[in-house]
């Protein structure tokens, strides 16, 4: 996947959710309603999310230092991270908060049908930046749902921004029928309830962007498909008997290290084995072109006939 189509979805999503803070601070001014406060408080975090992903991927493109051997690519996991503390905090806990306030307090709201207008043009706007973030993702994701893809992919802006915009329309829908039930009974605590579902759902999808994130920080290897195309260039090549062990890391969302001890034969030169590595190199890129430092390690391979062999796990 493209940094390119993260940053569309970023800034599509961006546009959206200001425009749309503005729309639901303008409607909460006018009718006191907790459930449009609480969408205000949450589009105004999640445009401070996404200009946190802007700025987090501009930084990673700082080029390798002494001190950074491998460059600043996963900064974009860190503020990926950050964002979803800040949804987590501005957005979830303080919705919860405004609706406890207005469940105790029970404070009549106003033009009801200003917060139920303003609603229905979030949820077609939200719904712009969502088709967006899907259409950018469609290629790397496939047939997969938005689910296994979050959990798959290495880079951070996309599933960002989907579970961002998915949490939007669902909470949306929340605050609209919270609205939509005070209007019609009249009893202000609909709309109370309405924010504190909103926020509970903020709660659980920064929980969950959070244990991602973190993953990814920790650092995560490739995708099995990959460890796979790797391993069947290894074996393709001339030079290589058996593939001892593999390994990979991402150091970045668009840069992996491959780490390779192969089997070669004993008659194998020093010239040929140097050959055989480039080539192999040539393949590994070939098959995954995101591999950008590989490292591959010969020993001997020896038959099960011969006696022992390197083991799997040895350095």
């Amino acid at each position: 996947m493209s940094t390119e189509g993260g940053v569309k979805a970023v800034l599509a999503a961006l546009a959206a959710n200001l425009g749309i803070a503005a729309a639901k601070f303008v409607a909460f001014a006018i009718t006191g309603s907790s459930s449009m406060l609480s969408e205000g408080i949450h589009s105004l975090a999640d445009s401070g999310n996404q200009v946190l992903l802007l700025v987090g991927g501009k930084r990673a493109k700082r080029g390798v230092s002494e001190h950074f051997q491998f460059g600043y690519s996963r900064v974009r996991y860190v503020y990926a991270f950050v964002v979803a503390i800040v949804l987590f905090t501005v957005g979830g806990l303080y919705s919860l908060f405004e609706g406890f306030h207005k469940l105790e307090g029970g404070e009549e709201l106003t033009n009801l049908p200003v917060a139920l207008g303003v609603l229905v043009l979030a949820i077609l706007l939200e719904g712009f930046s969502f088709r967006t973030a899907l259409k950018e993702s469609k290629k790397a994701r496939g047939d997969r749902s938005i689910f296994a893809f979050v959990r798959r992919v290495r880079q951070p802006e996309l599933p960002v921004v989907l579970m961002e915009d998915f949490g939007a329309l669902i909470g949306l829908v929340f605050a609209l029928f919270g609205v939509g039930m005070a209007a019609l009974t009249g009893d202000s605590r609909w709309d109370a309830l309405g924010a504190m579902a909103v926020g509970s759902l903020l709660v659980v999808i920064a929980v969950f962007l959070a244990l991602e994130m973190s993953a990814m920080l920790v650092g995560e290897s490739a995708l099995p498909e990959q460890q796979q195309a790797i391993r069947d260039a290894l074996d393709a090549a001339p030079l290589v008997q058996r593939v001892i062990h593999l390994r990979t890391l991402h150091t970045g969302p668009d840069e992996l290290l491959v780490a390779a001890k192969i089997g070669i034969a004993d008659s194998d030169t020093g010239a040929a084995i140097a050959r055989g590595i480039d080539e192999a190199e040539i393949a590994i890129r070939t098959a995954v072109p995101t591999a950008k430092y590989i490292f591959i390690e010969p020993d001997l391979y020896r038959s099960a006939s011969a006696g022992s062999e390197p083991n799997e796990d040895a350095e």
